[in-house]
């Protein structure tokens, strides 16, 4: 089979095409054969390696698992012992271990059906990016209808689903963006939308009850100051940061701070559940929420859609697919 292999940590340009064996499922392993395939963040910090710190999970020298990607969605082609409720032909998204490939493997746990509105394009925009967003929100900030929440990087991945879930939930949304992007982020239900480059989040005289980082690239002091008096601040992922470390400096103070300042400060890094996805199939279908696909790459041209997403601020989710002769109707 086709895939995007990686031998070695670095840039976009050690992205390449190679034929590879099919896996094979283990116990509570599914195969899958993949349709489509989002690019996040978290496949740059793979690619790259970086912050040093995660090499021990990832792989010490070189990528432990030499195919990138995580986000996908296509049909099961086969079963592993022990797996219920998924059988071959059925159509699903979720977390794929090495999504860039005509198949990949997924642990049963963190697959559901796709919903069957959308694409298996927008599906595959959905399960890293929008399970962050609602973990964000609902399982660190505890989000009620009538808070405001101000959502940073609002036209990305994360944020473009994290402001729809707040909205839906009834919530008063800010937007931050760059200004081309100010008409798309209200598009998505933002009250208000701030250009980050004309505009600081304290500018204005408003706090917020919740603010979701989802760009990693303000000193927590300037955020705990948008924050209303007993307002929850979660930051997503953690970009910047050393090469050594990353943010864990930030995030040790703000667990430290968050003992005995009146903020709530929470940092995420989120985990695909079924049950999550199952929430977000509920919500896709009944139109609450929608993907939001920015641009499509073929599978060949996996290094051109990192560049594009490293190069800043998609709208939306950057998406692979797959040779046709991979994705049979």
């Amino acid at each position: 089979m086709k895939a995007i292999v990686q031998n070695v940590y670095g840039s976009a340009d050690t992205l390449h095409v190679r034929d590879v064996d099919r896996p094979t499922p283990a116990e509570g392993e599914v195969l899958v054969r993949v349709h489509a395939a989002g690019v996040g963040p978290d496949v740059l910090h793979v690619m790259t390696g970086l912050p040093v710190m995660v090499r021990p999970f990832f792989g010490l020298r070189r990528p432990r698992n030499p195919v990138r990607g995580w986000d996908g969605a296509g049909r099961v082609e086969a079963v592993g012992a022990k797996v219920t409720g998924l059988a071959p032909g059925d159509a699903v998204y979720g977390h794929l271990d090495g999504s860039f490939a005509e198949y990949a493997l997924a642990k049963a746990e963190k697959i559901a059906p796709k919903p069957a509105n959308v694409t298996f394009v927008q599906a595959a925009a959905v399960p890293v990016s929008a399970v962050t967003a609602l973990q964000a929100l609902h399982t660190k900030a505890g989000l009620r209808a009538g808070q405001r929440v101000l959502v940073i990087g609002a036209s990305g991945g994360v944020g473009s689903f994290a402001v729809q879930l707040a909205v839906a939930h009834g919530a008063e949304v800010v937007g931050v963006c760059g200004g081309r992007a100010a008409t798309f982020v209200r598009s998505l239900g933002a009250k208000t939308v701030l250009d980050y480059a004309r505009q600081e989040i304290t500018d204005t005289p408003h706090r917020y009850d919740v603010v979701v980082d989802a760009a990693g690239n303000r000193p927590l002091p300037v955020l705990r100051r948008a924050l209303a008096p007993r307002g929850t601040l979660v930051r997503v992922g953690g970009e910047g940061g050393s090469r050594w470390f990353g943010d864990t400096g930030t995030q040790l103070r703000m667990a430290l701070l968050t003992r005995f300042a009146r903020h709530d400060l929470r940092g995420l890094l989120a985990v695909v559940r079924r049950a999550d996805l199952v929430t977000l199939t509920s919500l896709i279908e009944s139109g609450t929420i929608t993907p939001v696909v920015d641009s499509t790459y073929p599978l060949a041209e996996a290094p051109a859609a990192v560049r594009h997403l490293e190069r800043g601020h998609p709208r939306g989710k950057v998406v692979l697919t797959m040779p046709p002769d991979a994705t049979p109707p």
